[in-house]
Order: C-alpha cells, then structure tokens, then sequence
C-alpha cells in the first residue's frame, strides 16, 4: 500500500454511465427532457412516494422546499446544530431564523428529545438531517410534528436507499430531499432531489424550478417568479444508470463499514452505531477521537500513509457567520454537535474502495498513538 494515495471518496463511474451520457449528448437534447423525467418515476417508485423533481442540487431543494411552504422573516425553523451548513444556509436565504438543537451523542441525528423545547410560536418547520446516511428518529419527529402542526423536511442529502423500519428516508416528512454529489452513492457531478406526495407541493416545485412555468401547459403561462433550478438530461441518465445499481453499491458499502467496525481495535478511536431498526448507506464512515489535537493528529498520521481523510460536518452556530451573527456559544449550547466537528474524522469509504485498502487503513488507524 506504500505510495499510494487512497482518496476520501470517488464516484463509481462505470463505462455503461459513459455510454448512456453520450447517447443522449448525441441526441442534442441536452436540458429538462424525457431522462428527468425517467429519473424521477424510478427514484418515487423505489421510495414509495408519489412524486419526484430533480433539481439542480441539495441546497436547491431545499431552498425550494422552504419557499413552497411560504418561509419567509419571522418564521423560525429548527434543525440540528450538526450538518453540512447548507442545510441552515437555505434557512437564511428566505429571511428566517435557524433555531439549533443539539445532535444525539452516539448516532450524530438531532435529538429529537430536545426538539420540543425549541418549538415557540413563530416555529415552522422542522428540518432533520439523515447524517451521514443514517436516519433521524423521524416517527418521533413526525409525532412531534403533528402535535404542533409543524411541517418536516427531511434532509436527507446522503441517505438515498436508508431506512427506519423498513420505511425510505425522504417518505416520512412533507418534503424529503436528497444530494447527488460526487460524494454521495450515485452522483451527476451536481444534483438534487425533492420527493413528496402531496400535489399540490409537488405542482409548486415544479413551478418554481422552472422560472414560474406552470408545468405541462403549452403554451407556457408564467404564474410565478421562480428560478433555474433544473437538472438536465445529461445529468439525469449519469444519475440513471447508476441508480439501476444502487442496491448493490449500498450493500457493498455496509459491507465495508462492518470491516471497519470489526478491524479497528484502537481505544483512543470511537466507532460509529446504528440504532435498532435503522439501515445506513455509509455516505461517511466518521470517527470520534478523545480531542481535537488528537484528531488532527490523527488526520496528519494518515496522510503520512497516504490515506485521506477530513472533517466530517460542521457545528453550525460556531461557524464564522452564525457565531459572529447570533453569539452562540457552542461549547456549552451545544456539546454533542461541538465534540462531534472538533474531534469527528471521515475516513474512506466508497464503491470502489477495495476490502484489503478498508484493512490497511484499518491497521493504520490501529498503529496511530
């Protein structure tokens, strides 16, 4: 394994993906088409949702999620402390305010003991995110949610395939949103996806991603100022044909991460769990270490051997802009999620990652002190 570098993450890729992104370069119908429209059967089927809109990216559905549900100034939306930070970003962009709550310490989920405190008067939405593949406890989100009459919108930007009780994440809320990333098990370089069954969101999605075309009508009536948030056919056969793969990409995965959990034995590392009646899709592999200084020395050893690696998500209200906008002080507000971005690494974990590369880093994580 000397001198050669395993990167964190690489798109599976395969020569059939290429043929099918030529065929239709070949055709000259390259925007929004007939391959969005395949995407988006197959992605409701699976989930068992009635509809599906491929957008542009994650953050894209997101933002049109929280349009559709008439978010704007005054509104306060929670979401866990703990996430990528576009998932509070798109809060912001509509003129709301983000209210945190803390992560559970083991599964890195919000704590969905500690949402009902946050809920005020101005509360609108609940945004829970599926880290790192793993599902929210959303039957008590839900419950929570219809005692309050709230709205949900899952963030579930890497848990495409997860499952709670034999139920797919993205068909528990109102709106359920996924990420195609190059990063996440199938990708069109950029790309989202917003699934619900209601039709009334999903004609208003539809309506907002398309300039504030009123879908399906010819000629086109403009019945809303909406934005370019398509996906082209280009991206949505890339992400086809991959998708005719998902099951088995995610098994292959899960088996990885099961080698990792029984091959790292270093009492200074601890491991990720899954809770009871959860599947994972292992969109990361994140580790805790004891302190920060530990686990930047960890990520230094690694690369030392050649293994990439890097934070896992952030701790939203320390960053730069909501610490320095609303004086948080994470720390103490927020300890699960502020342990969880000071001391958490993801290490490698992907499709084309191989069982003997998964033991080596393994081994090498075992020989770091």
């Amino acid at each position: 394994m000397k001198n050669i570098t395993i990167p964190l993450s690489r798109p599976d890729i395969q020569n059939q993906d290429i043929t099918e992104v030529v065929r239709v370069l070949k055709t000259g119908m390259l925007v929004q088409g007939k391959e969005v429209n395949k995407l988006e059967s197959a992605v409701s089927k699976l989930i068992n949702v009635e509809y599906c809109s491929a957008v542009s990216n994650g953050t894209a559905s997101l933002h049109l999620a929280l349009i559709a549900f008439g978010v704007g100034p005054e509104d306060e939306i929670i979401v866990p402390a703990f996430s990528y930070i576009a998932t509070a970003n798109v809060v912001e962009l509509v003129g709301a305010r983000c209210v945190f709550v803390d992560i559970h310490p083991r599964f890195f989920n919000i704590e969905e003991s500690q949402i009902e405190r946050a809920i005020t008067s101005r509360t609108k939405v609940i945004i829970p995110v599926h880290e790192f593949g793993l599902c929210a406890n959303m039957p008590e989100i839900m419950k929570l949610a219809k005692k309050h009459k709230l709205k949900v919108i899952e963030d579930a930007a890497c848990a495409l395939g997860a499952t709670v009780n034999s139920k797919f994440a993205g068909s528990f809320g109102h709106f359920g949103s996924f990420s195609l990333h190059p990063r996440k098990a199938i990708t069109s370089g950029e790309g989202g996806l917003l699934v619900t069954s209601d039709p009334e969101l999903d004609f208003k999605i539809k309506t907002l991603r398309n300039h504030g075309i009123e879908p399906g009508l010819v000629p086109q009536n403009f019945i809303a100022a909406g934005f370019n948030y398509r996906m082209t056919d280009i991206q949505a056969v890339l992400v086809y044909s991959q998708f005719l793969r998902l099951e088995s990409i995610l098994e292959y995965k899960s088996k990885l991460a099961s080698i990792y959990s029984e091959e790292i034995h270093n009492p200074a590392i601890r491991l990720p769990e899954i809770p009871d009646g959860a599947s994972h899709t292992w969109q990361t592999f994140h580790l805790l270490l004891e302190n920060e200084k530990q686990r930047n020395k960890l990520m230094e050893f690694l690369k030392l051997n050649g293994i990439m690696s890097n934070y896992g998500a952030q701790c939203i209200p320390a960053t730069t802009y909501y610490k320095n906008k609303y004086g948080y002080h994470s720390e103490s507000e927020f300890p699960n999620a502020f342990e969880a971005y000071t001391c958490g690494l993801a290490i490698p974990l992907y499709n084309q990652l191989k069982e003997d590369q998964v033991q080596f880093i393994s081994k090498t994580i075992n020989n770091f002190r």
